[in-house]
């Protein structure tokens, strides 16, 4: 049996996979649970591979349902530097590190996504004009970001210091 499919590893995969399907159901631009699970991935795998390689499959496997689009190299480097802020939760998952850290990828992902608008389409000037009237044209969006951030990271961070208490065996092994 593979070492990597303990109790621990299946119930956080299964629980990122879970919030990625929030992308797939009606919603409000933006109130999805992506920021979340890569938080949620980065603090809770063990393994570096699997931090960024289970929330980033998850995500994958969304998109191939919702469909590609050019802006997705930004999408995927905010998630790839979100998991990274996440990594930084491992030992010190306490309330406010965790709304500070959900805050901050909120904060990061409108700025990489936006930026990648501004940079890849012709809608704005390619100037301090352009990219000023971008982030001005997104900041209606990024309420929607940020209360989807808190919302899920505390469903997913909530569930499974709960989780834990109810099953020992969830507790930091091989994940």
């Amino acid at each position: 049996m593979n070492s990597n499919l303990t109790p621990r590893f299946l119930v956080l995969a299964g629980m990122i996979l879970i919030a990625a399907f929030t992308r797939l159901i009606p919603h409000p631009p933006n109130f999805t649970a992506i920021g979340a699970m890569a938080l949620f991935g980065g603090a809770y795998f063990s393994k570096k591979s699997l931090a960024f390689a289970v929330p980033l499959i998850a995500m994958f496997l969304s998109d191939i349902i919702i469909g590609f689009h050019p802006g997705m190299y930004a999408v995927y480097l905010s998630f790839i530097l979100i998991v990274m802020i996440g990594m930084s939760l491992k030992d010190k998952k306490k309330v406010m590190n965790i709304l500070l850290a959900s805050v901050s990828a909120s904060v990061l992902f409108f700025i990489i996504t936006n930026f990648a608008q501004w940079l890849s389409y012709p809608l704005y000037t390619k100037d301090i004009p352009g990219l000023i009237t971008c982030y001005v044209a997104a900041i209606p969006f990024f309420h929607y970001t940020l209360l989807g951030d808190l919302f899920f990271v505390g469903i997913l961070f909530s569930a499974f210091e709960l989780a834990k208490v109810k099953f020992p065996q969830l507790e930091k092994v091989k994940a």
